[in-house]
């Protein structure tokens, strides 16, 4: 039986140097200094939707909305802020997801871990 999407997700998020998670508005959060780099999303506000939303820039989430918009999506709340939402009722990249959520773990992290994560650290 295949792991379900929020483990696979926990994961990939917690591989990362201090990041843990921290429940909040019903959900899984994913931090890094108590910053908040990616959140599992399962029919938040009654959307429907089973995505993670991660922080990005908004050109990243521009260009991946427009190019692929059955699996990208512009989350509320923090869509204006460049987040980008991906869906996890789909088909799956997993791969995928875990570039995204290193890339919103990268931006949020401070150096010191940064550097532990490119092995530059100890």
């Amino acid at each position: 039986m295949p792991r379900d999407r929020i483990t696979r997700l926990r994961e990939l998020c917690l591989a990362l140097p201090e990041a843990h998670e921290v429940e909040a508005w019903g959900t899984p959060t994913f931090r890094v200094r108590n910053k908040i780099f990616a959140m599992y999303a399962s029919d938040l506000h009654g959307d429907g939707r089973v995505a993670v939303w991660c922080k990005a820039t908004p050109a990243d989430q521009d260009l991946l909305v427009h190019a692929f918009p059955e699996r990208f999506f512009v989350p509320p709340y923090v869509g204006p802020r460049g987040w980008l939402g991906v869906r996890l009722d789909r088909s799956v990249r997993w791969t995928m997801v875990r570039d995204l959520v290193t890339e919103a773990y990268r931006m949020t992290a401070p150096k010191r871990l940064l550097a532990r994560l490119d092995g530059d650290g100890a």
